[in-house]
């Protein structure tokens, strides 16, 4: 690619980051990454998973072997591995919900059925999870745990994951066998709680998974892996929305399945064989924690907006012997290649590897269009059996071994990734800081304004007179708007170290469940405040004349007008404010007395005063951040 080329595409993306065409990504309004694009930040998510309390059970020989019954006998080795949330975050921001895949620079790429049976080694073939909702947990917990929780641990179907614990965590050494099997049950409860279906809602579970675990060799027949990749991809798609702030699920297994595929974030390894075991999230466990104190949510976004293909590991099972694999899983991989319908009670997710086959060690052409479905909900009602409420999505799953994908060997990976471009979401931080994007846009505003003000109209005729002026009114027109854009964005850009401040001062105060209260009327009195202390000036009928500003942090903004009789100058004079939020909220708050002339006696002049008068409709209209309103 020829350096000219390059600048061109960096230019267009500059200002276009995708999609250009939006088939696939019909939601991009609604993802996050519109909302950075617009400058508006979230911070780092609030990371919800519960496994730092789990080693406090203590569990008898005969309970471990129920627990290997169930298919949970891997997962409940695995160690609470700390979440890096900036990291999370910034995955976040690349997952789409309309793909179940993450589009970084290389590609779409995603979490399959194979890495779950690697990393967590739980069952990924077998019955769908799905039964009965609850919205009670009286009746259940007797019926399994052998006794109810009291009020206060309870809310509506869900248990909280501490009365569990402090209630079945020690199995007595005489036990009957009755007693074991429902301390075992609370156990797996706690366990599935904590780790692969973990709720925003704090420490708590949905009874609705107990009747699951009634029969021990029955719940072993579960695809307790699929489950668990349905239930993540359902909270990467929620936290994927702008509105969002939290995410859920098996978070472990997202940071992990990052470290084995991207060279992002990747912590150093301490060379140790116990941690080279199945299943493969051990490897991380001996991780060196290393100076992160800046890797922030911008600093991982930055690096994902500039992934090299060098970075990523397309294959990082590769070299894994077979020998390590339980025979279970190692027959079942094959299904990571099925295109089918993830199960877990009401959340029904689609597995789309056909998207990312080169995961696989295959190329990847253009996959086809993604059919879109609609995302269920168990709602409020109670002894509903989803089971008659989604027979199509149990359809698609009891037909995963025929949905298995493969690909021709003559694939031109060029012409994908040509299409590749083109659907999706190239960047999500902007390349260019707003600010310089405003100076730039003005810069060439006045270019237009001088060009027009100084063309001649001798020899034009009516129409092209006509143009001429109106080029030069929407010229002016629109320079008077950015000088106030301008000065929202330089306060943006001034302050966006106080505000990821604010960002994260605000996380931990809700995590206090301590409100923030806000000044705002008295803040917007003094925004409106007249201030001789700093002065933006442009001179709208003099195209040669510079925009201008002296003093220092408050701010006058005048624009004179020889076309406005007396010399007199349209004058809005704010005062600067401690927040960008503020200050943009005030903007779109100002009344036509914050100027020293109407703004119809402006228009009025600036219209009669051009060569060829504009007619009503011709009037440009002002946007959101106008300095007339």
């Amino acid at each position: 690619m020829s350096i000219s080329l390059l600048l061109e595409t960096m230019d267009f993306y500059a200002t276009n980051p995708g999609p250009i065409d939006d088939s696939v990504l019909y939601d991009q309004e609604k993802h996050v990454s519109s909302a950075i694009w617009e400058g508006q930040e979230r911070g780092a998510l609030r990371c919800h998973e519960h496994t730092s309390k789990l080693d406090q059970w203590a569990l008898t020989s005969k309970q471990i072997e129920l627990v290997r019954k169930a298919g949970f006998g891997y997962l409940r080795l695995i160690p609470a591995i700390s979440l890096d949330n900036p990291l999370i975050s910034a995955l976040v921001e690349r997952w789409r919900r309309e793909t179940n895949t993450f589009h970084f620079t290389v590609g779409e790429m995603t979490i399959t059925l194979e890495d779950v049976g690697y990393l967590l080694g739980l069952p990924i073939d077998g019955e769908p999870v799905i039964g009965v909702t609850y919205t009670t947990c009286d009746a259940v917990c007797m019926n399994f745990l052998g006794r109810t929780p009291d009020s206060g641990s309870t809310s509506g179907g869900m248990v909280k994951l501490s009365w569990l614990k402090e209630t079945f965590s020690r199995c007595p050494v005489d036990a009957s066998l009755e007693e074991i099997e429902q301390h075992t049950r609370a156990y797996l409860l706690y366990l599935v709680g904590s780790t692969i279906f973990s709720t925003t809602t704090g420490n708590k579970v949905p009874v609705m998974y107990l009747p699951l675990f009634g029969n021990f060799d029955q719940a072993g027949r579960y695809a307790w892996g699929a489950a668990a990749l349905s239930f993540l991809y359902r909270a990467l798609g929620n936290a994927s929305l702008r509105s969002q702030s939290t995410i859920s699920g098996c978070l472990t297994l997202l940071q992990c399945w990052s470290y084995f595929h991207l060279n992002i974030g990747r912590p150093r390894l301490n060379h140790d064989p116990s941690h080279d075991r199945f299943p493969f999230v051990f490897r991380w466990k001996g991780k060196h924690t290393g100076p992160t104190s800046n890797r922030d949510v911008a600093f991982y976004r930055k690096a994902l907006d500039s992934l090299k293909p060098s970075e990523v590991d397309w294959c990082p099972y590769i070299n894994i012997s077979d020998a390590l694999l339980p025979e279970d899983i190692r027959d079942n991989l094959i299904l990571g290649r099925s295109n089918t319908m993830l199960i877990c009670f009401d959340k029904a997710e689609r597995h789309l590897p056909d998207r990312c086959l080169r995961q696989f060690g295959m190329r990847q052409p253009i996959p086809l269009d993604v059919q879109q479905w609609e995302r269920k909900s168990r709602g409020v009602d109670g002894g509903v059996d989803l089971s008659g409420k989604m027979e199509a999505e149990l359809g698609e799953w009891s037909d995963r071994h025929l949905r298995v994908v493969d690909v021709d060997e003559d694939v031109e990976e060029a012409q994908y990734l040509h299409w590749f471009l083109k659907i999706t979401r190239k960047l999500v931080g902007r390349p260019v800081p707003i600010s310089s994007e405003f100076q730039r846009m003005n810069a060439a505003l006045r270019d237009i304004a001088n060009i027009s003000d100084m063309m001649s109209m001798h020899g034009m005729d009516e129409q092209q007179m006509h143009a001429v002026s109106r080029i030069r009114y929407l010229a002016h027109e629109c320079l008077r708007d950015q000088i106030g854009s301008m000065m929202i964005a330089e306060a943006t850009d001034s302050d966006q170290n106080e505000i990821d401040k604010k960002i994260r001062g605000k996380e931990r105060i809700r995590r206090k469940n301590l409100g923030v209260k806000r000044r705002r009327k008295d803040e917007l009195g003094h925004f409106q405040s007249i201030s001789s202390q700093q002065q933006f000036c442009v001179d709208m009928m003099d195209p040669s004349a510079p925009m201008c500003h002296v003093g220092s942090n408050d701010m006058d903004m005048c624009l004179p007008t020889a076309s406005v009789p007396d010399d007199s100058q349209l004058c809005y004079m704010p005062s600067k404010l401690d927040e960008s939020q503020q200050l943009s909220d005030a903007a779109n708050e100002l009344d036509d007395s914050s100027f020293c002339r109407t703004v119809e006696d402006v228009d009025h002049n600036l219209l009669s005063g051009g060569d060829h008068a504009l007619e009503n409709g011709d009037i440009a209209q002002q946007n959101d951040y106008s300095v007339l309103v």
